[in-house]
């Protein structure tokens, strides 16, 4: 086995390539800035369109729907709104679902494709993306940045310096703000920042989101994807030899030389390979990593190194794919298998399908209002002085809607003859929370012909009786 070894690449500043027992593995140690290369193409065209669902992200917040915030997640309060929907902590196991609907999608999206969340939708690429795009206007292309960076500090490069940082700013203090609102009201929290009167968690929050976007995005950049992110280190346990993912064609590209000035490209040398060793694909990565090198821990499946080769390949008149999306067993010449193919496939798909199944089935039955009665257990009945027998229960209703409301109880089934005590007047159950209240149910002796009876009790709001709850329990009597 080779010893390790250090080699850089002439082309792109502070990429460092270590080869240890894993030779075909690059790590990007982050010795100076990446300032990638922007080239027009339809994985640069994707990108845009997918980090732009970050708008969601800012703006959705700040939708109004009948005089209230229409998302919000209420955390003081424990309640999340969405639109006419509210989910309450008894609710939560929705979200448990929903959350793992993300995982299981995030999982089975890797196995099949590598890391094309972290190329199109991670948080950390979208703001580096717009960092660097805002860079690149301030400063210039690649190459006046890096000159610019080496340059002694004037008059000229402090002003271009404090404008970048400005912008930076104001967009990290805006990520934060946005990411705040989702919790709170936001014309509230714009009232209260605007007069510096927010709460301590919601000044540290807005603190800590605006100090990590700027750090992050600006500073560390593609080094939080190399050594921070969980996700860089596990992602391989889900991928394997069927996983496509921008790969150098070795076959096709090597042995690699320059394509001669004024040469033909199906006349140069027989022995020479299609890849001119132009560093396209290097300059334009945002990790800064070669991906003719193999497979690259930074690499964050973004594609946008295909672009960057394609445009190469039309320019010299030979075809496109030179690297492309494909799997280790397609370029070494191995079987593919198709999708369905996979027992994983089916795997994440029935963890899907009924993660799903649980999310759908407590939409439909959440309601408006949610009753749970308890029954008295000591005693289980109580007889009375004219020889009837009576039960006591304890109700909770819960109100999911945004007002107080009047309820109505009434009972079927149960026993003949029985009487509701404690209800005579509609009970007032208070919005977002549980109120809690005691009925007692009468009935004769005579008509018990059971020790336990089944009642089906029902909660109606009394200006709007469709909106209803009900719940089963027992009438308990004497043994028989």
């Amino acid at each position: 086995m080779r010893e390790p070894v250090q080699k850089k690449n002439p082309e792109v500043v502070g990429v460092t390539s270590i080869y240890h027992e894993h030779e075909e593995w690059a790590v990007n140690l982050g010795d100076s800035t990446v300032h990638a290369k922007r080239m027009p193409g339809r994985f640069r065209t994707l990108k845009y369109i997918t980090s732009s669902l970050w708008l969601f992200f800012f703006f959705a917040s700040y939708v109004r729907w009948e005089g209230k915030q229409a998302i919000l997640l209420d955390v003081n309060n424990r309640q999340f709104h969405f639109f006419e929907l509210t989910i309450l902590p008894q609710d939560i196991w929705m979200v448990s679902l929903l959350l793992l609907i993300m995982a299981m999608t995030l999982f089975a999206v890797t196995s099949v494709a590598s890391r094309v969340f972290c190329g199109y939708f991670c948080f950390q690429t979208v703001w580096v993306d717009m960092f660097t795009w805002i860079e690149g206007k301030i400063e210039g292309n690649p190459n006046q940045r890096h000159k610019l960076d080496a340059a002694p500090w004037d008059a000229r490069k402090i002003r271009i310096k404090v404008m970048k940082h400005v912008i930076w700013l104001a967009i990290a203090i805006f990520t934060g703000i946005s990411f705040t609102v989702w919790f709170v009201d936001a014309h509230q929290y714009w009232h209260d920042l605007l007069h510096l009167n927010l709460s301590l968690m919601e000044w540290a929050t807005l603190i800590a989101f605006t100090l990590g976007t700027y750090f992050l995005a600006g500073f560390m950049r593609e080094q939080v994807c190399m050594w921070l992110c969980p996700y860089a280190r596990i992602q391989a346990v889900m991928a394997d030899s069927q996983t496509i993912l921008p790969t150098y064609d070795v076959k096709r590209g090597e042995p690699r030389g320059r394509l001669r000035r004024g040469a033909e490209a199906d006349s140069s040398n027989a022995a020479q390979g299609d890849c001119i060793d132009c560093f396209q694909c290097v300059q334009v990565c945002p990790t800064g990593v070669d991906i003719r090198e193999g497979q690259q821990l930074g690499c964050i499946t973004c594609g946008l190194c295909l672009d960057a080769c394609d445009s190469v390949m039309d320019k010299i008149g030979r075809p496109r794919g030179l690297i492309r999306y494909a799997s280790l067993d397609e370029i070494e010449g191995r079987p593919v298998k198709k999708l369905y193919q996979h027992p994983r496939t089916f795997v994440y798909l029935a963890i899907l399908l009924g993660a799903l199944g649980g999310v759908v089935y407590g939409l439909s039955h959440l309601g408006a209002l949610t009753l749970r009665v308890a029954p008295e257990r000591q005693p289980l009945y109580v007889t009375m002085s004219d020889g009837s027998i009576q039960n006591k229960y304890t109700f909770k209703v819960l109100n999911k809607t945004a007002n107080d409301l009047f309820v109505n109880v009434t009972a079927e089934q149960g026993v003949k003859g029985q009487i509701i005590i404690g209800a005579e007047q509609p009970k007032l159950v208070t919005h977002g929370r549980s109120t809690s209240f005691t009925i007692f149910v009468k009935a004769p002796a005579e008509n018990i012909e059971k020790e336990v009876n089944p009642i089906e009790f029902y909660v109606k709001n009394a200006e709007h009786p469709d909106m209803v709850a009900e719940y089963t329990t027992m009438f308990n009597g004497p043994k028989r």
